[in-house]
């Protein structure tokens, strides 16, 4: 083989060549790579050196001068990276739970805690506030619970030696007795007299009429109760008003007892003023007496038959007084009864005002009244001869013909129904009859004028044969 020109090379050799250099320059790629590596390491490592020369040189560690200027750097790059402009969020934007900060958490907490410490002092305050102002207002009571009994144990007025009439009805509990004394104004406490009777073991108190004073102690009153109307001794008269009769004739009984006129008596009959304030103080017995029209006296039938005892002390009201409270305590055993019957007070007193004097026996004055009954419901006038007299305003034993003809509203001959008002005072047993009656068919009576034997009939026919048989024989 002959031999290349030593600056010329073969195609093979270019081929070599260009190999080995592509294995050379990847050679040095790498070896630049690992060379650039290493300075990159080398570069973090002195980077990590400087900051802890950094972080030695802020607690007075002296470093080298390169140090020193590498913390400059890092604290001049932290120094701006403060600066850099934060985007402030608007105030009315809140912050969410997430990004609150924790010591936000904290001062609301603290600001709960204060609120309650707030209120738990209010609290407290208030609460002491009341129990002072409960002591004070306890004590304050106390005193005058205090004050109010020993008041009530005392007279009512030690120097009003007046006296007043009290009736005590039956069956009184010492507890009604208190009210009944306080109501009349002799002692200032019912109550306190109720107790101071169960205190002291005071019993046997006894119904009947007396007469107290608001000068007496507690001790005389139940001393003269339990004497069963000893307080009454001493009176300075006795004022007996008999059953069935009326004002004209209670005013004669008065005046012939006592030093007051009988026109003094008929006036006050017919005062107003003073049947009002008999109507205030007893409203169950004289609202229906106050509702009547064309009575000649209001009180009329209200004046109830007893025996009274009169003190010169004692004034005509007192003694009027007196005669209505009894009224009183007679017919509250009966209102729920006439309110049942669909009554009212004025005409059970009326009707019982006629078979007062109609009847003479309990069983002739309940088959009178249940005769009046029957009547009334059959539109039929009660034709009484009671009405008849009460009308002339005389008192005599027969009634003429001529007499059925007065005018006036009292006349039941000639006018329907009860009639004004009562026409005289009557018993508690009359009363009863009128509200317990016993039934019949009868429209007619006639009483036998020598016996008093009373006969009844149904017809008008029957009737005007027992008046021929009995009356006019």
């Amino acid at each position: 083989m002959s031999k290349q020109h030593p600056e010329e090379e073969s195609f093979k050799d270019k081929i070599l060549n260009s190999l080995n250099n592509s294995d050379e320059g990847t050679s040095k790629e790498k070896r630049s790579s690992n060379r650039q590596g290493q300075q990159n390491k080398n570069s973090q490592s002195k980077n990590q050196r400087e900051r802890l020369n950094v972080s030695q040189e802020s607690v007075g560690s002296r470093r080298s001068s390169g140090a020193k200027d590498s913390f400059q750097n890092t604290k001049k790059e932290s120094t701006e990276k403060k600066k850099a402009p934060v985007k402030k969020k608007p105030k009315n934007e809140k912050m969410s739970n997430a990004t609150k900060p924790t010591l936000s958490v904290s001062a609301d907490e603290m600001q709960r805690r204060k609120m309650r410490q707030k209120e738990d002092r209010i609290v407290s305050k208030i609460v002491t506030v009341v129990v002072l102002a409960l002591l004070v207002i306890g004590g304050i009571l106390g005193f005058s619970v205090y004050r109010y009994v020993s008041s009530s144990l005392q007279p009512l007025d030690p120097d009003n030696k007046k006296t007043v009439a009290v009736e005590i009805p039956s069956g009184s509990s010492n507890k009604q007795i208190g009210e009944i004394l306080q109501e009349d104004k002799v002692i200032k406490s019912g109550m306190v007299f109720n107790y101071y009777t169960k205190f002291n073991n005071l019993t046997g108190f006894q119904a009947g009429s007396y007469h107290f004073s608001p000068s007496m102690s507690l001790d005389d009153i139940s001393k003269n109760l339990q004497g069963g109307g000893a307080g009454t001794a001493g009176a300075d008269a006795k004022l007996t008003i008999p059953e069935g009769v009326d004002i004209d004739k209670i005013g004669d009984i008065i005046a012939k007892d006592t030093k007051i006129k009988k026109s003094d008596f008929l006036d006050l009959m017919k005062n107003e003023d003073f049947f009002k304030k008999m109507q205030e103080k007893y409203p169950d017995l004289l609202t229906s007496a106050a509702k009547a029209k064309g009575v000649r006296y209001r009180l009329e039938g209200y004046l109830f038959p007893a025996t009274y005892d009169y003190y010169k002390t004692s004034s005509l009201e007192d003694i009027v007084t007196q005669m209505i409270d009894k009224t009183n305590t007679v017919m509250s055993a009966y209102y729920d009864t006439i309110k049942q019957k669909n009554m009212d007070v004025q005409e059970v007193i009326t009707l019982a005002s006629l078979v007062e004097k109609e009847g003479v026996t309990e069983t002739d004055r309940k088959k009178i009244a249940q005769v009046f009954f029957n009547r009334i419901a059959a539109g039929m006038p009660l034709q009484s001869d009671i009405s008849i007299l009460y009308a002339l305003g005389e008192h005599k034993e027969k009634v003429y013909n001529k007499d059925l003809q007065v005018d006036s509203p009292y006349n039941l001959y000639t006018n329907t129904g009860y009639g004004p008002g009562p026409f005289d005072s009557p018993s508690e047993q009359s009363i009863k009859a009128v509200l317990d009656p016993t039934a019949n068919n009868y429209y007619y009576f006639v009483a036998d004028i020598k016996t008093g034997k009373v006969y009844y009939a149904e017809t008008y026919e029957e009737h005007l044969a027992l008046v021929e048989k009995y009356v006019n024989n």
